[in-house]
């Protein structure tokens, strides 16, 4: 058989080929051990450039280990994660062989931490707000989001142009020291407050009403021309007020804008607003569910009427008084809940009080907790409600207010939370308690004092218990004064107060008082509360007097009082109270009895009476009306009253007149003589001078009006006048930082011819 040429070539090369093949995977053995050992697991991990950070901390963060393949997206991974821990300035991993490397460089650490350049906030501020800390890695993120966090310190303080570089100084063993550089500018001002959309308010009314002010060249006595964005967000809801209690019940602030200036120097404030239509209030129904509760003896309790205008807050006091009203009936357990319908088209408020049956809930449990110096039952005497008794949300809101107004806490709270079964609950009251002793040296002048200098030290929460103890010590040109008071206000865990007073006082000679008196003594002091709004207390007082220095010319009258005289008197009061306030009042009146008898024991005997009375009446927000009344008399008991007993009038008691310029006088000598007996009225307006809470400027419109009579001396010399006495007069008010400034301006309007005028008077006080 022939073959071809073809087959006679495959036939030899079949051999060849399968030859070559053969020594070609002899060859490339290596090849196969690289195969092999690409394939391989990690036999160690190495870590490479630590200095303080362990081995087995780094690998901790990795997300690859020992035994795993080299496995590429892992490795990355890991790689990310050590970045993220922010221990590091710089990682890389590689691979050498079996053996994954992992070489690092740390962050320093922070050694010190220090702020230069900051005087408006001290240094404790700032290191509370900035999350660096000694012995915390440094990192450039961590020093930036700090420096933004002081920025913006103090933009909340109105600081806008504050700059602050962070300093690294490198240390030894990889540490640094890190200070923030601070230079915190000037205070950007509010030049201009713009409003959008009023038309029932000027421009100049609303500015009365935010708390914002522009800046005007007396703006050194308040903070309100500072730039807060805190205090503009409050401003809105200060407006929808303001509005909401006129009757505008469809206001709107639709936006607040601030646009800062290109210097950074000013803000301008634009306030865009919607009043909307007022309204009146429509009918208002009482609905009650409770089985045996007669709605017709709430009449009256509501604090508006059909046809007054809208306000909302009155709404709010009226389910308060309707709460206390229910309960007193004998309803523990109310839910009272107002539902109020617009008439757009009549401009009407209805407002429909439901009165239903509430859940049966009784006090478990009162917690109290964030006092560390003043004891629980300084807290839990002033709660209206006790372990056990039903919970009454009204007396649980009167607890709240009565803790607060102890004085001893920055902050108290009262919250209610679940008991141990359902009906019953737990009162949980959270103070935050602050420093109730005060150590003070002062300095003032007043027109009727004049130059005073004072120590007092003062703790109103004397060893946690609550009792008052006072010491001062006031040293004036006209009058010096040294006394200690101490007062227990729940005597013996009762409520019942006592309490002493330590004296002695001394009065120097005036225009119109010639000669001089020194009065050392003391009292006791006793009182109780029938209730929440009616009080009496007790006293004893006994003093030692002299009368001396007696002017040459002097009035005979006085000349006849000179000596010593002892005087020991027994006194009541009885005081009714309804104001919102006891220190500051916008509503609400008090009303006083006293009574004085002089005659157990010593040389003085007479009795003694005043009444008074003053009631305080809201006019707008911040605008309150006083209106004052007192009458006073003594009579003499088988004697004379002394001068030194007797009313005087003037100064601050009558405006616009001197320091006892007012009725019976000598008439060769001037010198006032006083009076047995007395009537005395005051109405007086303040209103809100600017917006700063911190200052609260005040000013006044008053009248004052009043007269003194029936002097025991009678005669040709003694010039006496019954006729009433009256008085104009505006003042401002400032509280600032050196003290309380008071300046008065009063012209007598009706005033006898031998009065004696002092139409300016003012007060200045300070302490440091």
């Amino acid at each position: 058989m022939r073959l071809g040429p073809v087959k006679i070539i495959c036939l030899v090369a079949r051999p060849i080929f399968a030859a070559a093949l053969f020594l070609w995977l002899l060859g490339t053995g290596p090849f196969f051990q690289a195969m092999a050992q690409n394939v391989s697991t990690i036999s160690e991990i190495r870590v490479e450039g630590i200095q303080r950070i362990e081995p087995e901390t780094v690998k901790s963060y990795m997300r690859i280990r020992a035994g795993d393949s080299f496995d590429a997206a892992l490795i990355d991974e890991s790689l990310k994660s050590l970045f993220v821990t922010g221990l590091f300035r710089d990682v890389s991993i590689r691979r050498d062989g079996i053996v994954l490397i992992v070489k690092v460089s740390e962050n320093p650490v922070i050694s010190r931490l220090a702020f230069e350049g900051n005087d408006v906030t001290e240094d404790a501020r700032l290191r509370k707000e900035v999350q660096l800390r000694p012995r915390v890695v440094y990192t450039r993120t961590r020093v930036q989001s700090d420096v933004d966090r002081i920025i913006n310190i103090y933009r909340a303080q109105g600081r806008f142009a504050v700059k602050v570089v962070p300093k690294v100084i490198q240390q030894s063993q990889n540490r640094v020291d890190l200070i923030f550089e601070i230079d915190e500018g000037e205070p950007t001002l509010i030049r201009k407050i713009s409003f959008i959309g009023n038309k029932e308010f000027s421009d100049s009314r609303l500015k009365t009403v935010v708390l914002s002010g522009e800046s005007h060249w007396y703006s050194f006595l308040t903070a309100s021309d500072v730039y807060d964005p805190n205090r503009v967000t409050f401003d809105g809801e200060m407006l929808r007020r303001y509005y909401h209690r006129r009757g505008y019940a469809d206001f709107a602030l639709l936006s607040s804008s601030a646009e800062l200036s290109q210097d950074q120097e000013n803000f301008f404030l634009t306030f865009t607003l919607e009043e909307g239509n007022r309204y009146r209030f429509g009918e208002v129904t009482i609905n009650s569910k409770l089985k045996g509760l007669d709605v017709s003896k709430l009449k009256g309790v509501t604090t508006f009427q059909t046809n007054d205008w809208y306000d909302g807050k009155k709404v709010e006091d009226s389910v308060n008084n309707l709460v206390d009203a229910v309960g007193n009936l004998g309803f523990a357990f109310i839910d009272i809940r107002p539902k109020i319908n617009r008439d757009r088209e009549n401009r009407t408020v209805t407002v429909t009080f439901d009165i239903n049956e509430g859940n049966h809930v009784f006090v478990e449990r009162i917690d109290i907790h964030g006092n560390v110096r003043t004891m629980d039952k300084v807290i839990r005497r002033e709660f209206r409600l006790a372990e056990g008794d039903a919970f009454n949300r009204s007396k649980m809101r009167r607890s709240r207010q009565r803790i607060n107004g102890l004085g001893y806490f920055k902050k108290a709270t009262v919250t209610q939370k679940p008991g141990s079964v359902k009906d019953k609950t737990v009162l949980d009251v959270a103070v935050e308690e602050q420093s109730t002793g005060t150590f003070s040296v002062g300095a003032g002048v007043s027109s009727t004092s004049g130059l005073i200098a004072q120590v007092q030290l003062s703790e109103k929460n004397l060893l946690g218990k609550g009792n008052h103890l006072n010491i001062q010590a006031s040293l004036g040109e006209k009058t010096q004064n040294y006394s200690i008071a101490f007062t227990e206000p729940y005597f013996m865990d009762r409520n019942f107060s006592a309490g002493f007073d330590l004296f002695n006082v001394v009065t120097k000679k005036t225009d119109s008082i010639t000669f001089e008196q020194n009065k050392i003594g003391f009292g006791l002091r006793a009182g109780f509360a029938y209730n929440e709004k009616l009080s009496h207390s007790l006293r004893y007082r006994f003093e030692n007097k002299e009368i001396s220095s007696i002017d040459d010319d002097a009035s005979l009258m006085v000349k006849k009082q000179e000596g010593k005289s002892i005087t020991s008197s027994i006194g009541q009061m009885l005081s009714y109270d309804v104001r919102d306030n006891r220190l500051d009042p916008t509503e609400g009146f008090i009303v006083r009895l006293n009574n004085d008898l002089a005659g157990l024991g010593g040389d003085t005997r007479y009795f003694g009476t005043t009444l008074s009375g003053d009631n305080f009446i809201t006019i707008l927000d911040d605008w309150v009306l006083r209106l004052s009344g007192e009458v006073g008399y003594i009579f003499g008991l088988g004697e004379d009253v002394r001068i030194d007993d007797r009313f005087f009038l003037g100064g601050d008691s009558f405006r616009g007149f001197a320091q006892g310029g007012v009725g019976p006088r000598d008439e060769d000598s001037g010198d006032a003589l006083g009076g047995v007996s007395y009537i005395s009225a005051t109405a007086e307006l303040a209103f809100p001078i600017g917006n700063s809470d911190t200052y609260k400027a005040r000013g006044f419109l008053f009248s004052d009006v009043g007269t003194l009579r029936n002097s025991t001396e009678s005669g040709s010399g003694i010039q006496e006048d019954d006729m009433m006495r009256a008085s104009l007069g505006a003042g401002i008010g400032i509280k600032t930082p050196l003290g309380v400034i008071r300046f008065n301006y009063a012209v007598p309007v009706l005033k006898a011819n031998f009065d004696k005028e002092e139409k300016f008077s003012f007060q200045l006080g300070t302490g440091f």
